[in-house]
């Protein structure tokens, strides 16, 4: 069977890869006195609220769960603009907000709405590879650009100014970003955003992980620059709903109508069950609920990352949002005659039974030497994962 190029140049998720790897030995051991722990995937240990289950319910027993809107129920994308203006205090009109279904169709229809084939669209390495193979999937080509980590692994606005060339479309940023969990200084975001619309640019900000920010400093929405921002979020991370595949995007008036009939075509609507469970994120017992859940994440965060660098495995940038730790795992290779973070990762799971995730997946540039370690699981489970760590590395 003939495959068309466009999936052909999509290479592997790694990270799925490793945790297939992971799942198969984690079952033989499951039974053991060291069953495997997880630190590899980026999935929230909570699930959904009380109240968020109780109106899925609901609206199952109502028979709520016919198709809703192409752009989603409209009192979900009140319930947004609300929560913009009491979270942010931005105005984001309901009108400028398109439910999705989840944040990767936001991204899909994104690219899909400003992208034509050949266009460019510039990327710091290391970056979430998702992300980058929505821009392929638009026939268009991610440009990944070295950062460091003084740079906190994000572009500046020089970097930008100096890649652009003639068939560059934009930039697509994540803040906070995965693997690192860094944040783009908004300072800095500014000055990238001139660049950009002084080109005729557009400028997409993948913010799923805003609301785990632990610094009042970064955790300010992009949307707040101007309303030619597109941003892209999620209810998965914060609100913890994963699997009920659910997101949205806020885009300018003038691309609405354009997503809209985009989403009409390729999606129908978004899960009309998830949309109404979704509702009751936003009341004040779920939110209490949310920010308590979030300090437990700093808490987790404040733990392992110095356990991590007591080990030699050290991170660079201290995330200041999400629930990962970008960790630099070479002087451990070197220590343990390991050629790069890829055999580390396997070698860690086989040993120690911590599955994580080697950095091959998010970039080219100095991603064999980093690995990333998901602080999502319990506080147990860090400790567990950073005991066999040390037993491993001594």
């Amino acid at each position: 069977m003939k495959i068309s190029r466009r999936a052909e140049n999509i290479t592997p998720f790694y990270v799925m890869e490793v945790a297939k790897a992971a799942s198969e030995l984690g079952a033989r051991v499951a039974h053991t006195d060291a069953p495997m722990v997880f630190l590899n995937i980026g999935e929230p240990d909570f699930t959904a609220p009380p109240l968020v289950q109780e109106a899925a319910l609901r609206a199952i027993s109502q028979g709520h769960s016919q198709y809703t809107q192409a752009t989603g129920l409209p009192a979900l994308r009140a319930r947004i603009s609300a929560w913009y203006a009491s979270r942010f205090g931005v105005n984001v009109p309901a009108s400028r907000i398109v439910v999705t279904a989840g944040a990767s169709a936001a991204l899909q229809l994104a690219c899909l709405a400003l992208i034509d084939a050949g266009d460019e669209v510039l990327m710091p390495d290391p970056s979430y590879p998702c992300n980058r193979h929505f821009v392929s999937a638009a026939d268009g080509r991610a440009v990944l650009i070295p950062t460091t980590a003084q740079q906190r692994f994000q572009l500046s606005a020089e970097q930008v100014e100096a890649a652009w060339g003639p068939k560059t479309r934009g930039v697509l940023l994540a803040s906070p970003s995965n693997p690192t969990g860094s944040s783009i200084d908004p300072d800095e975001l500014r000055r990238i955003h001139a660049v950009v619309q002084a080109r005729g640019g557009v400028t997409l900000v993948d913010e799923i992980y805003l609301p785990l920010s632990y610094d009042a400093h970064y955790g300010q929405t992009a949307l707040a620059l101007d309303d030619a921002v597109i941003s892209i979020n999620s209810f998965s991370k914060y609100f913890n709903m994963t699997g009920w595949r659910l997101g949205w995007m806020v885009v300018p008036e003038a691309l609405v109508p354009v997503i809209e009939r985009l989403a009409q075509n390729l999606f129908i609507c978004p899960s009309t069950l998830a949309q109404h469970a979704a509702l009751a994120c936003f009341e004040p017992e779920s939110i209490a609920l949310y920010e308590a859940r979030r300090a437990e994440f700093k808490a987790r965060r404040d733990y392992f990352v110095p356990a991590l660098q007591s080990l030699g495995l050290d991170v660079p940038v201290v995330p200041d949002g999400a629930f990962y730790a970008w960790a630099d795992c070479s002087a451990a290779c070197a220590r343990l005659g390991i050629k790069d973070s890829w055999d580390f990762s396997f070698a860690v799971m086989q040993q120690a039974h911590v599955a994580i995730t080697p950095g091959r997946d998010f970039g080219m540039d100095q991603t064999a030497q980093f690995v990333r370690f998901s602080t999502a699981s319990s506080m147990e489970q860090l400790q567990t994962a950073v005991a066999r760590l040390r037993h491993m590395l001594a």
